[in-house]
């Protein structure tokens, strides 16, 4: 109790940066649980959601398509410890099946996170850990520490500073409210993921009545008078038997004397029911960065537009999100394989930047004020002997 109201007064402990003195709000040593309910968004929006399902498909699988050079300074290895390493990162997957998850986790939940196994101080394996089940283990300077990955009642705790590398690497997006957790694109597209999933289910209802808009029967007897408790259920039965569902769709509707129907919702052409779900979509394939057409959403979907929106996701999304993880995977293994390490995506493997790339080698060739070698360095080919001269 002393401890407690001791540290009641205590003053607020200061985040250890060389940019700016920030206050940390966290106690020291105490674990933070992210605040977002990864298993509501993937259940929501990967799982429920086709637009969101191809969307993280598509740049999942062709993040994990891209081929990596490993270069150490200028000079290219092509049969480093390191390429053998992320060809092959375990023995339960592929580089490919590893990165497509890897992507994935992060374009679902904003956090990726990979675990390393040594043998002798030597990194052998990398393997892919579910974001829903790790949390952050800040420090007394406001920085993580320690990460706590809990799966069936168990928790393990991995200290950053317990080997040379790092035993996890923690990949995020930007979040501008939080200093550990990153924001995925699927949070920011919630609401437009919400209106989709409700269209769908509203088209869905629609079917299962028959395709047909709800409405009353409406009693106009006699003044004063009302259906009888018997007939009013003989009606309510005639009508859930004989006339409701998909099966009795475009029966015709009898009525009986002073019975007449009113139609109490609005069609689907009233409501605008296409737009609004294409609208949705488009909202959901902007937040991802894949261009609606390459969805199957409707617009200029001509051949032209088609290879210019390719390029387009090649360029701004694909590109840089493997090259923003090969960056950190060779920051994370640099104590081990060396500081002048790179890890680089071979853009000449990708056929969507092929126009990119003639373009640029004719505008290189056309170059007659630069040597061979700063030829070379342009296009992304190390320096020959004997390059250094003009042509």
């Amino acid at each position: 109790m002393r401890l407690r109201f001791k540290n009641m007064f205590a003053p607020p402990e200061t985040k250890a940066s060389r940019t700016a003195r920030l206050l940390a709000f966290e106690s020291g040593g105490r674990a933070r649980w992210t605040p977002r309910d990864y298993a509501a968004l993937a259940r929501e929006g990967y799982l429920a959601n086709p637009v969101v399902h191809r969307a993280v498909r598509l740049i999942a699988e062709n993040v994990a398509s891209c081929s990596f050079l490993v270069f150490e300074g200028a000079r290219e290895h092509e049969a480093h410890p390191l390429s053998l390493l992320l060809a092959r990162p375990n023995t339960r997957q592929d580089g490919g099946a590893f990165l497509e998850t890897l992507v994935s986790h992060l374009l679902l939940a904003g956090n990726a996170y990979v675990e390393t196994v040594t043998l002798d101080g030597t990194v052998r394996e990398l393997h892919a850990l579910r974001p829903d089940r790790m949390k952050v283990v800040s420090g007394a300077e406001g920085w993580a520490e320690a990460y706590e990955y809990s799966v069936g009642g168990r928790s393990v705790r991995f200290d950053q500073a317990s080997s040379a590398v790092p035993p996890i690497l923690h990949l995020t997006f930007f979040h501008p409210l939080d200093d550990h957790y990153g924001l995925a694109p699927i949070e920011s597209a919630a609401v437009a993921i919400d209106t989709h999933n409700a269209g769908s289910k509203w088209n869905k209802a629609l079917l299962d009545n028959a395709a047909r808009p709800s409405g009353a029967l409406v009693y106009s007897g006699p003044e004063g008078a009302v259906l009888s408790d018997s007939q009013f259920d003989r009606l309510k039965r005639e009508l859930t038997d004989t006339y409701q569902g998909a099966v009795n769709a475009g029966r015709p509707l009898l009525l009986e004397g002073g019975l007449d129907w009113k139609a109490m919702s609005l069609t689907p052409k009233d409501m605008d029911f296409l737009e609004a779900k294409h609208t949705a979509a488009r909202e959901i394939a902007l937040a991802f960065g894949v261009p609606p057409m390459m969805l199957g959403i409707p617009g200029d979907n001509t051949y032209a537009n088609f290879l210019e929106a390719n390029r387009c996701f090649f360029r701004q999304t694909v590109l840089p999100l493997a090259s923003r993880i090969g960056n950190s995977f060779a920051q994370w293994l640099s104590p081990q394989f060396g500081e002048s390490i790179r890890i680089v995506v071979d853009t000449d493997k990708m056929d969507a930047l092929a126009a990119d790339r003639t373009a640029l080698w004719e505008r290189v060739s056309d170059a007659a004020f630069l040597t061979l070698n700063e030829k070379r360095e342009a296009v992304g080919y190390a320096p020959i002997e004997g390059g250094d001269r003009l042509e």
